[in-house]
């Protein structure tokens, strides 16, 4: 009888440690396949040399909202993270800017004609903007995390799907095309305040500038209305003279950040 459950015992330690194994091993295929999709992204994009050659960046163009309402924007990025975004209509324009540790804008279509700061939240999206080269490069070392969950289906089409958790907790879903590898989707959910705040964004019309493939049509809304914003990127230039005082928090925003103590969104 003794020697039954020893047999049995050992039986029982290697079924675990076969199925341990598989698991790990399973992990391990999972993150290596992760790397290998964002690495072949990258490539798709023009590679990494390509993209980090680009210093500045400037995109205009125009976005028509569900109202049907068409206004003219541009955003403008300096490494290593500014960002600059400008909306005009009917000779008003709305300003938000990020110089590497403040947001801060102008919203005159509410009412507001003088600088304001910028909270966390209401600057995450500005934030993911100043990304020079999005989440996926160097995302190891920006503290993002990575993580293949295998094919789905984007308006019937395959693609394969990534999911990268951002340093500061934010998700954003990657849909990549099986042949090009370029992104053709991302799904963004983003933690404000006790809520989940979500968006779908579609990307096309893939062109290269100075090497590197760009999107030049953008749609997102929400899950129920994913296409309600549409945005045609009409013109991209890299490597143009941009002053770093398109960023820089205007003064009365100095005095009153110095005064309040803030320090701006990291």
């Amino acid at each position: 009888m003794k020697t039954t459950l020893k047999i049995k015992s050992s039986r029982m330690r290697r079924a675990v440690f076969v199925l341990a194994a598989v698991s790990w091993l399973s992990a391990f295929t999972c993150a290596q396949t992760a790397e290998e999709l964002v690495s072949k992204n990258i490539e798709a994009k023009g590679g990494m040399e390509k993209i980090k050659s680009a210093k500045t960046r400037r995109m205009s163009g125009r976005v028509k909202n569900a109202r049907g309402r068409t206004v003219v924007f541009t955003q403008t990025n300096a490494r290593p993270d500014f960002v600059r975004q400008t909306v005009t209509i009917q000779g008003m324009t709305a300003i938000q800017a990020y110089d590497g540790a403040t947001g801060w804008q102008t919203q005159p279509f509410r009412g507001r004609k003088d600088p304001e700061l910028m909270g966390e939240d209401s600057a995450k999206d500005l934030l993911l903007a100043s990304d020079f080269d999005g989440p996926l490069v160097d995302y190891a070392e920006k503290g993002n995390k990575i993580e293949y969950l295998g094919h789905d289906l984007v308006d019937g089409d395959d693609a394969l799907r990534l999911r990268v958790t951002l340093k500061n907790g934010d998700i954003i879903y990657y849909y990549l095309d099986p042949d090009t590898y370029l992104e053709i989707r991302r799904e963004i959910r983003q933690f404000v305040r006790g809520s989940v705040r979500e968006r779908v964004v579609d990307i096309g019309s893939y062109k290269p500038v100075n090497g590197v493939m760009y999107p030049f049509s953008i749609s997102e809304g929400s899950r129920n209305n994913p296409g309600a914003q549409t945005t045609t990127i009409e013109k991209i230039e890299v490597n143009i003279p941009i002053s770093d005082s398109d960023f820089a928090l205007p003064a009365s925003l100095r005095t009153e950040e110095k005064k309040s103590g803030m320090v701006g969104v990291h």
